[in-house]
């Protein structure tokens, strides 16, 4: 009897082992190019008119989620037993001519909205509000923060750039009144920008947990010059990116009155899509693993996101944008349905609305979550996945977590997936702070943020489904399916680096 214990001690292990490696087998080889290209097809089909936030069309992109996720056998993880949760939008009426920036100091004037200043993005201040004003120069490549007190609350002058996103997102948690772009636009460019025209635009009435996007105006150089002068600070200094420390110089004896008026045409709402997949462990099943994408993109130019027609084509499908992160979501959901095991923790698929807008979907989702929140252990979030060089993908953020090495041993355990995870490879442009992961890590959760990178279709009607490498995102979904898996399966929850947590999660808190 001893002698066949000892053997089957020896024999079990290796079968589990076995057992397991099947299992996540049976649920990767579920994701296929063909697959992956079917559902592109679908998503970004000029039928959906770009999904825009809010349209029909991104409603139906939500339904054929919701229906995929019915049809693996998900449990609804949306609001009253459906796989959508809601949050409420508003539309307004902006004229142009009902907008003003009086400017208060030594030489006191008018900036007229529509001519001498441009309200291109973002949410203003209802009625008029007075502020003082701040110009803030150097680079976000410091290690150096911005004093709060420096920017909150104040209109905050910015020079337009290859930098100012970068910069921006260093400015915006802060919670200016407004943001102000400063550049020399020629005639030629400067009548192309919104905020001529009378226009509509789409308000988040819960906005202010997440990311808020405050009023963004453009002013040209020349306009804003003699206010930088009688304010005492050198027009020429904002153009000092280079490496300089970030820093804010007040505008000296100058305050901004912002007159801005709207009038509320609707109310109407978007959706995010939630799936949910139960897990084995009775303990660990209460814990999440949360995989997101964004099916929004930015409609057609009459939505005011930014589409610009070219020729003929007038939709800006985004079928990178985020077709092929909703397609991985998808894929991803369907792999661990379709496995013969299920993984200890539970899983959470979810595609999300609104982030072309400000992240809106994830935001509400992170204050108004269907699961608790405490209890979701990481994000893996995927936006612009199906571009670029066939072997790499940048993951960001994976230095603020020990996600980053658990990635490395699973990419490294599965070579034959030829997918290297390399880092930001776009510092510049500050993408932490650009997609959906982020309302999740500064609520506490550690995040991974997948993207195969920019490229000139970028927000272009030139985004379109036959560009997608659907084999590439085949094979970046399984990595992300293996991952997926080593996080649900482990011990230990993943883990926060402390001085990454003080820096996101501790200024948010």
């Amino acid at each position: 009897m001893r002698s066949h214990l000892i053997l089957l001690l020896a024999v079990l292990p290796g079968l589990a082992v076995a057992q397991r490696q099947q299992s996540s087998a049976s649920g990767a080889a579920s994701i296929t190019t063909a697959d992956v290209r079917r559902r592109i097809n679908i998503i970004a089909d000029d039928s959906m008119l770009g999904r825009a936030t809010p349209s029909p069309q991104l409603d139906a992109v939500a339904a054929y989620v919701a229906g995929e996720f019915r049809r693996f056998g998900l449990k609804p993880g949306g609001d009253s037993g459906t796989y959508l949760q809601h949050y409420p939008l508003e539309v307004l009426r902006f004229d142009p001519e009902s907008a003003a920036i009086q400017i208060a100091g030594p030489a006191p004037g008018t900036w007229r909205s529509g001519q001498d200043v441009l309200l291109v993005d973002g949410q203003p201040p209802a009625g008029t509000v007075t502020a003082s004003a701040v110009v803030v120069t150097g680079s976000a490549q410091t290690s150096d923060t911005l004093d709060s007190s420096a920017v909150t609350g104040k209109v905050v002058f910015l020079a337009y750039g290859p930098g100012v996103n970068a910069v921006a997102s260093k400015v915006l948690p802060l919670r200016p009144l407004a943001v102000i772009l400063v550049a020399g636009f020629p005639d030629s460019i400067w009548q192309t920008l919104p905020g001529h025209k009378v226009s509509e635009r789409v308000r988040n009435p819960s906005e202010g947990g997440g990311v808020t996007t405050p009023a963004v105006f453009v002013v040209r150089s020349a306009t804003a010059g003699a206010l930088f002068s009688q304010g005492g600070v050198n027009p020429d200094s904002l153009r000092a990116w280079g490496d300089r420390s970030l820093s804010a110089h007040p505008l000296a004896g100058v305050s901004l009155r912002l007159d801005v008026h709207e009038q509320l045409l609707q109310h109407a709402s978007a959706p995010n899509t939630i799936g949910i997949l139960e897990g084995s462990d009775p303990v660990l099943k209460k814990e999440y693993v949360l995989f997101t994408a964004h099916m929004d993109h930015i409609g057609t130019p009459a939505a005011g996101e930014g589409c610009v027609a070219s020729g003929a084509d007038s939709i800006c499908n985004g079928a990178d944008d985020d077709g092929s992160g909703t397609v991985a979501v998808i894929e991803l959901a369907q792999a661990f349905a379709s496995a013969r095991g299920r993984p200890k923790r539970s899983l959470v698929f979810m595609t999300v609305s609104g982030e072309e807008r400000g992240l809106w979907g994830s935001a509400y989702f992170a204050d108004h979550p269907t699961v608790p929140l405490a209890d979701v252990v990481a994000d893996l979030n995927s936006d612009m996945v199906g571009r670029n060089s066939k072997d790499t993908v940048a993951v960001i953020g994976r230095e603020h977590s020990n996600l980053g090495t658990t990635l490395d041993s699973v990419a490294a355990a599965h070579r034959e997936l030829n997918i290297k995870p390399v880092g930001d490879l776009w510092p510049q442009e500050g993408l932490y702070f650009r997609s959906d992961h982020y309302n999740f890590a500064r609520k506490g959760v550690p995040i991974l943020f997948f993207t195969t990178g920019l490229h000139p279709d970028y927000h272009k009607v030139s985004d379109s489904a036959d560009k997608i490498d659907a084999e590439k995102e085949a094979r970046f979904a399984r990595l992300v399916y293996h991952l997926g898996l080593a996080v649900a399966n482990a011990s230990q929850r993943p883990q926060w680096n402390p001085k990454s947590y003080k820096q996101i999660v501790g200024a948010e808190n």
